[in-house]
């Protein structure tokens, strides 16, 4: 949106179509980034943060080279190089900008989330697995 103020685009049904496009390759990157966490963990056997530091510096790379080569692919629509312009400049102006927004969540703000969701899950554990063998052993014997 800020970019659309920026550049005195209005929101209309292009620049949505440029939303809707640029949240599947946000959603794309930080699903990538959180199965990366995960197979780390799961595999090698690292702890969260070891596992959040290594996808981040592993998953950096395609994250930012996804949102330069959308980005350097939507200039010249942003220019007006092409055909209707006025169709396409705030879907690409919306694209653009969001990448620069997405690529900071992405690498930021989903690995916060991630550790704040698996404590919760790790919370929940505690509190509903049973606490002594006796009690797991009289709802095994239980029909």
């Amino acid at each position: 949106m800020l970019a659309l103020w920026v550049t005195g685009s209005a929101l209309s049904m292009p620049s949505m179509i440029g939303l809707i496009m640029l949240m599947g390759i946000a959603a794309k990157n930080s699903i990538l980034l959180v199965d990366y966490i995960i197979l780390a963990r799961r595999d090698r056997g690292m702890d969260r943060t070891e596992a959040i530091l290594d996808a981040c510096r592993k998953r950096s790379r395609p994250i930012v080279m996804t949102a330069m080569a959308m980005g350097g692919g939507m200039i010249p629509v942003v220019l007006g190089l092409g055909g209707d312009p006025s169709f396409r400049v705030p879907m690409a102006v919306v694209v653009i900008g969001g990448l620069r927004t997405s690529t900071f969540l992405s690498l930021l703000v989903i690995p916060t989330v991630y550790s704040f969701v698996d404590d919760g899950v790790q919370w929940l554990r505690q509190r509903f697995t049973p606490r002594s063998k006796a009690l797991d052993s009289l709802r095994q014997a239980s029909p």
